[in-house]
């Protein structure tokens, strides 16, 4: 098991009680002056938050970053973004504002740290080839170069999305990759002890997974989600042959962190039972809904 692995599935809860008393404060306003320039503004924009993970069946990891203008001497402006914030709210009852928050100190750091969800309190970020990052709920962002390695394809990819696999490591998934033919490369594992990401072919005991849709590793086991999204005969495989019942049909979904959201519905997944609540979240703005009425909204 790899050391940072380890750490990145530890649960929000053990750090939550330091988190929550030492909230990050954030603001529209002046946040710097430089020698022979004018000041230096910084702001939210409420359109660029978006959903960014779940940790439970009442948690939900929002993101978002602040716009930056600065006006120049000579009267030109320059423009940028940075502070990504991360804040949690509960998403089943309406709250004054979020459970936790946190704000990077990196106003003009030109580095995407928030790509999606790896845990359920691990965000990871970086270009998707050669540099990653992992913000930890609680904890500073950890970012670094990786070396590139290939056996036995030849094209690469930029990664999309990073999943829990087997023996701790992590599975990096690209878009639509995992049926590539000839010499192009299926699948990719990162090794965040040896700082080194491995492009590869599917061997014959992995071939099953380029059905899948989305895939990720629960200790011993690989769980695959296939997407029927016309028929809603969409199906959740583990290792390969044994179907796992839902208690819905469902057109699209997959793995939220340890949670599963089939269609609308958001579901927690733990020893092969998934159970959905009766919120619902459509995926395309921070609203949820209950019987057809908003009931959450940020």
């Amino acid at each position: 098991m790899k050391p940072l692995n380890t750490n990145l599935f530890k649960p929000l809860f053990a750090i939550l009680a330091v988190a929550l008393a030492c909230v990050c404060m954030w603001g529209c306003g002046d946040l710097l002056r430089e020698d022979g320039e004018k000041e230096f503004t910084g702001h939210y924009i409420k359109g660029n938050a978006k959903v960014i993970g779940f940790i439970d069946d009442s948690l939900v990891m929002v993101y978002d970053f602040q716009y930056w203008n600065q006006d120049l001497a000579d009267g030109t402006q320059i423009t940028g973004t940075g502070k990504q914030r991360l804040r949690v709210f509960n998403y089943r009852v309406q709250e004054d504002g979020p459970r936790w928050a946190d704000t990077l100190d990196n106003m003009t750091e030109v580095y995407d740290y928030v790509k999606g969800q790896l845990s359920d309190s691990v965000i990871w970020g970086g270009n998707g080839r050669n540099t990653f990052s992992f913000w930890k709920l609680g904890e500073e962002p950890v970012a670094y170069g990786v070396r590139v390695n290939k056996e036995g394809c030849d094209v690469d990819y930029s990664v999309r999305a990073l999943r829990p696999w087997l023996n701790g490591d992590i599975i990096a998934l690209g878009e639509e990759t995992i049926n590539a033919d000839g010499n192009s490369c299926q699948y990719a594992i990162l090794d965040t002890t040896a700082k080194i990401i491995t492009y590869k072919r599917l061997d014959k005991d992995l071939e099953w997974i380029k059905q899948c849709d989305d895939v990720r590793a629960w200790d011993n086991d690989v769980y695959c989600v296939i997407l029927d999204d016309e028929n809603a005969n969409s199906v959740v495989l583990k290792n390969e042959k044994d179907t796992i019942p839902m208690p819905i049909k469902f057109a699209i979904g997959g793995f939220w962190g340890d949670m599963l959201k089939l269609s609308g519905k958001l579901c927690s997944f733990k020893n092969d039972i998934a159970e959905c609540g009766d919120v619902i979240w459509y995926g395309n703005e921070i609203k949820f809904y209950r019987n057809n009425e908003v009931v959450v909204e940020y």
